[in-house]
């Protein structure tokens, strides 16, 4: 990727994590029976640091669970001959919660309906809600976000890049071209 333009540095990821934990809130009307679910890799931390606020306003943690969607992809084949698991480590019963996935970036839907059909294999959500920082556009499957920290209108030549300083060392969503 060439890089083009920092679209989010530190401050504006913070406000947006920010504005989704109280949209959850409210969405929820207050946060009983609600539960966070982080996809495996960035999407973790943006849902430990939603959890971070909610308890900040609410006063009570959310029961939170990390999901590694690797083997729910419907391009497994094609990634490579041993892809990489990150692992799954959900504590709690989802049946009847009402689980907010957590994920960077939401471009096609197909790891948003991965995440769901591998929920769905671990039990009956009351609801599934999806929380972004970034949704860029360019949906394959009928998939949307009901949280959504900016919207970037993207070409099909651009990617967007998420870092963050628990996987990257670095706080910043970056736009860049694609180089071939």
């Amino acid at each position: 990727m060439r890089q083009k333009a920092e679209i989010m540095d530190r401050e504006a990821m913070g406000r947006a994590i920010t504005r989704i934990a109280h949209e959850i809130i409210e969405h929820n009307q207050g946060t009983d029976g609600v539960a966070l679910i982080g996809i495996q890799r960035r999407g973790v931390p943006l849902a430990k640091r939603i959890n971070d606020r909610i308890e900040q306003v609410e006063g009570k943690r959310l029961p939170l669970g990390i999901l590694d969607i690797t083997l729910y992809r419907d391009d497994l084949s094609t990634l490579s001959e041993h892809p990489v698991i990150n692992g799954t480590d959900i504590a709690f019963s989802i049946t009847g919660m009402n689980l907010v996935m957590v994920d960077d970036v939401l471009f096609t839907g197909r790891t948003a309906r991965a995440a769901m059909d591998a929920l769905i294999d671990m039990g009956r959500p009351k609801s599934i809600q999806f929380a972004v920082l970034v949704d860029r556009g360019h949906r394959e499957l009928p998939i949307r976000a009901d949280y959504v920290g900016k919207n970037v209108p993207t070409s099909s030549n651009e990617v967007i890049a998420v870092e963050v300083d628990e996987i990257d060392g670095r706080e910043q969503v970056l736009i860049g071209e694609i180089t071939r």
